[in-house]
């Protein structure tokens, strides 16, 4: 596989996931809550299992499904509310003690969630690496989709959790600020599953 076809889809890659998101606003309440590692952990297992979905071909198969992608667009919607409703209502700051607002299997479960039940990222993946593929390469396509894949969640790996630590760090002497932060965070989320419900069921 051509390095140059990883290195443009890697920066591809970067600019996405360098737009805030429900990733973003997940890493930040998290990382107030000083869960860093396992909120980072569960987004890049989110999408390590997405990878392995796409490199397998249910990523088409689910994306060309109409009550499929219904199903987890509601399912990937609703959570992301609920989430944000939960943050909202218990806004997190750099006080809290380690675990405070659910224990970090719990976060990781969470961080998977937030990333795994997106199908806007479903869907992103499935439209863009086949961009960067090659049908001529010695590779089979699926472990060029793989290396892909791979080049994502090794990015997410590297960004969330300066995500995280540095939320932490510039709100560490601010908990009212930080309390401010955290329910904009759970907005965010409230607001994307939201969006995301809507644009389906008008669909």
């Amino acid at each position: 596989m051509p390095l140059g076809s990883v290195l443009a889809f890697w920066g591809v890659a970067a600019l996405l996931i360098a737009v805030p998101g429900a990733d973003w606003a997940f890493a930040i309440s998290a990382g107030l809550r000083r869960q860093v590692l396992p909120a980072a952990g569960g987004i890049v297992l989110g999408y390590l299992a997405m990878t392995l979905v796409v490199a397998a071909g249910l990523g088409v198969l689910v994306a060309s499904t109409p009550i499929a992608l219904l199903a987890l667009t509601v399912a990937g919607g609703l959570y992301l509310i609920w989430l944000g409703f939960k943050t909202v209502r218990h806004p997190s700051t750099p006080g809290s003690a380690p675990g405070e607002g659910g224990s970090r299997g719990g976060t990781l479960l969470e961080g998977m969630a937030v990333s795994g039940l997106n199908p806007k990222g479903l869907l992103v993946f499935v439209a863009m690496l086949p961009q960067f593929t090659d049908p001529a390469a010695r590779w089979p396509i699926p472990v060029q989709l793989a290396v892909l894949g791979l080049t994502f969640v090794g990015t997410c790996a590297m960004v969330y959790p300066c995500v995280g630590v540095g939320a932490q760090a510039l709100l560490r002497a601010r908990p009212a600020v930080s309390r401010v932060v955290s329910r904009i965070s759970g907005a965010s989320m409230i607001l994307v599953g939201a969006l995301l419900v809507v644009e389906r069921l008008v669909a």
